[in-house]
This record gives structure tokens, C-alpha cells and sequence, in this order.
């Protein structure tokens, strides 16, 4: 309505126009031209009248063209009761339409609507609907898009935490790179250190060899002495008189006879010594000097009886050792901040001693793994350690060259031995307690007397270094083994190698006697292990645990089960009636030591993981 007011209004102005006159004006004289000059048609009133009809035809043609090309929707208004209609029929309300359309009929009939009230809705109705639509369809789609943001919100949350996880697992991937480059640095120094070594090593066997050769001649020179001064005794001998027949025992006649058959397939310098060794053997003295004792100080061996008590207490292998799968794994502890090298166990109460490249030994409550007593002394790695019989005292080998007496009770060190010219392997005790064996990398071996605190003999004979050794108890005869692929047995009394035992390809690591004194067993490096019968002198079984090394090996009290400490971090048990092979899973690293309990009930062993693991 306003729009048809504002179009409606106008305004009344007054104008006057002025009239010129024509009188004065010059008018221009346009030239006409011929070209445009037509004839004119004549004048006809049907060519007029068909003109027009053509014209009004192509206009109608026109249109009709036009609308054909544009196609249009003419939206008619709603009236009232179409509007109310197609409201209650979307809605659903059938009753209140049944009624409405009764009442609205009825009202109609009557003359009572009036034409504004059922004309057409209004514009803002019909406006009011559309939003209306309009807003369902927003709300349809807002929730639409609140899931999909939902969905977006979980897929973030999850790549998030898969991304908190890789970068996890990439800090411990660079945590681990950086120990290994570390590991890889220090070998390499470590490696370095070695080559000077090597160096003078070689240097060190070129000099030893000439000395061999220059030994050799005093041999020889030597050779002639004691043959002028065998002569000699004899006829000493001959002034004091022979002993009577009964004096020597049978097992001494016995050897005698052996020896006296061998010896015409010896050398001279064999047979003499063989005379010396069979004279200190049978405990006749007679023929030697009344000052053979060279220090006032120095212990006297005792005699081999070949009796070994222990041997009364073991009645037969238990229930689990009979199969090498018996042994679990019962206890485990960290011992020391490196390797361990060895374990051993008190020969009367329930302690173990350990020893490691952290250059200290450990004592232990077994099987509760209590510390117990720390040993700090030596200045580079300890090697190996054995108790004293009695239990009071330890001694100690190490990478210093040195061999070392750990008193308890006074709980120090009482003395040390540092002949040994290269690391120190092992040692060991003599059941007597007078007397400490050890074994080195010079290739050589040392008793040690501990009243006269001196080095009784050194024994040679290895080309390599010594890597193991070992009293037989309640004997006077060692057991050595070496990086030569040699085992040796040695007689403590007189310093000289009686037997040699050749078979293995590789570098002995370590061999040990059974409990009855009959039987060898040795490993090596590419993890070979025998079994040597002693009467006999050959190998009785050879079995292989490799290709990873063999480090340490020990009988179990009955002699029925072998184990074998491997470089795989296992333990290897090797049952010697059938020859099964069982394993024992546990260690981290390399297994570097193991031993038995001398009852049998358990076993414990030390790897380069560094801890002691107790297996029953």
C-alpha cells in the first residue's frame, strides 16, 4: 500500500514559455542529394493492410518463441483453509481436520466468513513456513556435521596417541643407538690396547725361543753332571748298606717295575729325571743330599694314599640329578657392577665367594644371596678364587700378575705373590692348606708355599697360556689345561709334567677332575667337550654343546651329570650314562663359571650378566 501512495503523488509548478520569433533567425540551405532521391511508391491500402498483419504475425511468432525457450512457474497464493488444511494434514492431526473442515463448511453456509477472512494468507506466513523448512533442514544438518565432528575428534585423539607412542619408541631407539655407539667406542680402545701387547708378546717368544735353544745345550751339559753324580751315590750307597725287601710297599714296587720296563725306550736326560721323580715318589731319600729341603721354612707334601674321604659320603645321584632336566631355576641376584669370572663354595658352611672385572670378590649367604664381606685389593680384574680347606682363608688370582692370601679372621690381605710375569687364570688349594697352585698367561705354572711364603717350582711346559688348574684332592698331582688344545697332569712334589692329553683342536678353557679321581673332563673354545679316562690316558667321550664357546665345566658330586657353562647364556647338563643333553635357560649373557654344592642339592653359576643365578 505505501509503494501505490508514494506513486501516486505530484506537484503543480507554474511555468512560462517564452515565444521567439522566427523573423530574425538564418536559416542554412541544406544542399539536397540526388542519391537518395527515390520514386514513391503509389499509395495502395491492401499492400497497407497486409503489411500490418505480417508485422502482427512475426511479433506473435516472437513471443510464442520466447516462451517455449524460458520455461516459468507461476506461484498462486494460498488461500486460508488450503493453508490450515495442509497444515493439519503434515502434522498429522486427522480429527481436528475432520472438524475443522465440519465447522469451516457450516460457518460458510451461513453467510458468517467474510471475504478478508478467507482470502488469501498473508505474505509473512507463508514466509514464517519457509524459514520454518528452513530451520529443520539447518538443524538436520548441524547434526550431520556435529557426528562427523565427532568422528574427526576420535581419529585425532587416536593419531595423537599413536603419535606420543612412536615418539616413545623413537627416543628408546635413539637411547639404544647411542649405549651401542659407546660399546662400539670402548672396544675400540679396548682392542687398541692389545695391539703393543701382541708386540711384545712376539718379541717376548723370539727371546724365549733362542733361551730354548741355549737351554737345551745346558741340558745336555747337565745331563753328563747328573750321570757322574748317580755314579757317586751308588757308591755311597754301597757304604750304607742296602735296605731290607719288605721296606717298600707293593704300590711302589709296582711302579719301580714300570718305570725300570719303560725305561729302555728313554733318552738319558728322560731316565734320569724319571730316576729323581720315582726316588721323591717312593719316599726314598736316602739317595738324595740331607739338605734337599732348600728353605728351613719350606712344608713338607704329604703322602698320596689315594684315599679320598669325600668319596664315603656320596651315596648315589639323587632324584634330580638322574635326568639333567631336574634343575630349575630357584634364585637370582646381582653380584657385582661387571662380569663375574668365578663362583665357589665354602667347604663347610653355606657361603659363596665370587670374583668379577670390577677388581673386587664378594662373599655371599647362599641361597638368600645376603652379602656377606667385599674384598677391594687387586688393580684389575680377579679371575678366579678358592677357598682354604678350613674355610678361613681365600686366595685370589688376577689380571695384575698377581696371586693373593685373603686372611678372614684378621680380614685383609697377609701376603702377596707376584712372580708371574702375565694375568694370572687360576688357582687353587692343596687339601693340605700348605700350598697354593696358579696358572697364567706367561704359560706357566706356580706352587706357592705358604710357611716359606716362596715359589716351590715352576712348572713349563705349555707353549700357550695356562687357562686352568686344579689339585686333585687329598693329591699331590695337578691338572693344568692350556691355549696350546693341550691337558697336562703335573706331580706337585717335584714340579714335573707326568702326562699329556691330546685331542682337542681348539683352546682348552678349562678341565676339572671328577670326585673319584678316574675320569677328565675339558672344553674348548668352539665348545668341545671330552671326557678322558686317567688309567688310560684317551679321550672316553667327545660331545659338542658349540658352535658358541664352552667356558667352564664341572662334575657333580656322583659323576653322573656334566655341566657346561656356555658362552649362549645357557647351561648345558650332559648326563654321562646316556648322553642326553638337556639346558638350563636363565642368564642374560654369556654363563662364565659355574659349581656344584658338594651335596648335590643345587648348583650355582655367574655370567657376563652379572648376576648369580642358584639352580635346585
Amino acid at each position: 500500500m505505501m509503494a501505490e501512495e508514494e506513486t501516486e503523488k505530484f506537484y503543480l509548478q507554474k511555468e512560462e514559455i517564452v515565444v521567439e520569433s522566427d523573423d530574425e533567425y538564418q536559416y542554412e540551405e541544406v544542399p539536397i542529394d540526388e542519391i537518395f532521391i527515390g520514386t514513391e511508391p503509389d499509395e495502395d491500402l491492401d499492400i497497407a493492410v497486409r503489411t500490418i498483419r505480417e508485422a502482427e504475425e512475426d511479433a506473435l511468432a516472437t513471443s510464442q518463441k520466447d516462451s517455449q525457450g524460458k520455461a516459468s512457474v507461476t506461484q498462486r497464493p494460498e488461500v486460508v483453509d488450503d493453508f490450515v488444511r495442509n497444515f493439519l494434514v503434515r502434522m498429522n492431526m486427522d480429527k481436528t481436520l475432520e472438524c475443522f473442515q465440519t465447522e469451516w463448511y457450516e460457518l460458510q453456509q451461513r453467510g458468517l466468513l467474510h471475504e478478508e477472512d478467507i482470502g488469501v494468507v498473508p505474505d509473512i506466513y507463508s514466509r514464517n513456513q519457509d524459514l520454518d523448512h528452513e530451520v529443520k533442514f539447518l538443524k538436520h544438518e548441524v547434526a550431520k556435521y556435529k557426528e562427523a565432528a565427532m568422528k574427526a575428534k576420535e581419529t585425532y585423539v587416536k593419531l595423537r596417541k599413536e603419535r606420543d607412542y612412536h615418539r616413545m619408541h623413537h627416543k628408546r631407539v635413539v637411547q639404544e643407538k647411542n649405549k651401542l655407539i659407546n660399546d662400539i667406542k670402548r672396544l675400540k680402545r679396548h682392542y687398541a690396547q692389545y695391539e703393543p701387547t701382541l708386540q711384545q708378546l712376539k718379541k717376548k717368544y723370539e727371546v724365549a725361543m733362542k733361551e730354548k735353544m741355549l737351554s737345551k745345550l745346558e741340558k745336555d751339559r747337565a745331563v753328563g753332571q747328573v750321570a757322574g753324580l748317580q755314579s757317586t751315590l751308588k757308591s755311597m750307597e754301597s757304604f750304607k748298606g742296602t735296605p731290607p725287601s719288605g721296606f717298600q710297599t707293593a704300590s711302589q714296587s709296582a711302579q719301580r717295575r714300570n718305570w725300570e720296563v719303560d725305561e729302555a725306550g728313554r733318552g738319558p736326560t728322560q731316565r734320569t729325571l724319571a730316576v729323581e721323580r720315582m726316588k721323591v715318589m717312593s719316599g726314598d731319600m736316602r739317595d738324595l743330599p740331607e739338605n734337599y729341603s732348600r728353605h728351613p721354612t719350606d712344608s713338607e707334601f704329604p703322602k698320596d694314599t689315594g684315599i679320598n674321604p669325600m668319596l664315603a659320603q656320596i651315596k648315589g645321584p639323587t632324584g634330580h640329578l638322574a635326568r639333567s632336566g631336574g634343575f630349575r631355576l630357584s634364585n637370582t641376584f646381582q653380584a657385582h657392577s661387571h662380569p663375574i669370572s668365578s663362583v665357589v663354595l665354602h667347604p663347610r658352611k653355606q657361603i659363596l665367594a665370587t670374583t668379577s672385572d670390577d677388581h673386587t670378590w664378594k662373599m655371599w649367604a647362599v641361597p638368600s644371596g645376603d652379602i656377606i664381606m667385599t674384598g677391594e685389593g687387586h688393580t684389575d680384574w680377579v679371575s678366579d678364587c678358592d677357598f682354604h680347606p678350613s674355610g678361613s682363608k681365600l686366595v685370589t688370582a688376577s689380571g695384575d700378575t698377581t696371586v693373593k692370601i685373603w686372611d678372614f679372621s684378621k680380614a685383609e690381605c697377609v701376603h702377596t705373590f707376584t712372580d708371574h710375569t702375565h694375568a694370572v687364570w687360576g688357582c687353587t688349594w692343596h687339601t693340605c692348606g700348605d700350598f697354593v697352585a696358579s696358572c697364567s698367561m706367561d704359560n706357566t705354572c706356580k706352587l706357592w708355599d705358604l710357611n716359606s711364603l716362596r715359589c716351590r717350582f715352576t712348572m713349563r711346559g705349555h707353549a700357550d697360556s695356562v687357562n686352568s688348574i686344579e689339585f686333585l684332592p687329598y693329591s699331590n698331582t695337578l691338572l693344568s689345561c692350556s691355549a696350546d688344545k693341550t691337558i697336562s697332569l703335573w706331580d706337585g712334589r717335584t714340579g714335573l709334567c707326568a702326562q699329556t692329553f691330546y685331542g682337542h683342536m681348539h683352546s682348552v678353557n678349562n678341565a676339572t677332575f671328577s670326585l673319584k679321581g678316574d675320569t677328565v673332563v675339558s672344553c674348548d673354545s668352539y665348545g668341545t667337550v671330552k671326557l678322558w679316562d686317567v688309567r688310560t690316558v684317551a679321550p672316553m667321550v667327545s660331545f659338542d654343546v658349540g658352535p658358541h664357546p664352552a667356558n667352564r665345566v664341572a662334575f657333580d658330586p656322583t659323576g653322573a651329570v656334566v655341566a657346561i657353562a656356555s658362552n649362549d647364556a645357557t647351561v648345558k647338563m650332559y648326563e654321562v650314562s646316556n648322553g642326553r643333553i638337556g639346558t638350563l635357560v636363565g642368564h642374560e649373557d654369556a654363563v662364565q663359571c659355574l659349581m656344584f654344592d658338594k651335596t648335590g642339592e643345587f648348583m650355582v653359576s655367574g655370567g657376563s650378566d652379572n648376576t648369580v643365578r642358584i639352580w635346585s
